[in-house]
């Protein structure tokens, strides 16, 4: 199963982008989708989640209130909504299947991400 994330740009802060994350197969909607992003010299981030079914995600606190992830099951997509952009969420976005998803005190978990595609490139500046 692979993944081709787009929709990355250069934007303003305050600004808004849409990232699409388009499967290879139609077994992307048996898996969680998580959404990472990672800057040089620093390890990759997951900053969200979303379901199998798309009805719980999960965020981190970095995003949270800012970033929204959805998706398409009909279009073998995953998408990440980012409004409010700030300087530091300029970065490298990935998208990729959650292998393992636990849901604990109502919280979504994802873990076990072993595929990874090119990712986009997201540059937030004045």
């Amino acid at each position: 199963l692979q993944f081709v994330e787009s929709g990355g740009g250069s934007v303003q802060p305050g600004g808004s982008l849409r990232l699409s994350c388009a499967a290879s197969s139609y077994s992307e909607g048996v898996y969680a989708i998580g959404w990472f992003r990672q800057v040089p010299g620093k390890e990759r981030e997951q900053i969200s989640c979303v379901s199998q079914e798309g009805d719980i995600t999960t965020y981190a606190n970095s995003v949270k209130g800012r970033f929204t992830a959805s998706r398409d099951q009909h279009k073998n997509t995953a998408y990440l909504q980012m409004n409010d952009l700030k300087t530091d969420d300029t970065a490298v976005y990935y998208c990729s299947a959650a292998q393992a998803v636990q849901y604990i005190g109502g919280t979504l978990k994802c873990s076990g991400f072993d595929s990874w595609g090119q990712g986009t490139q997201v540059t937030v500046s004045a």
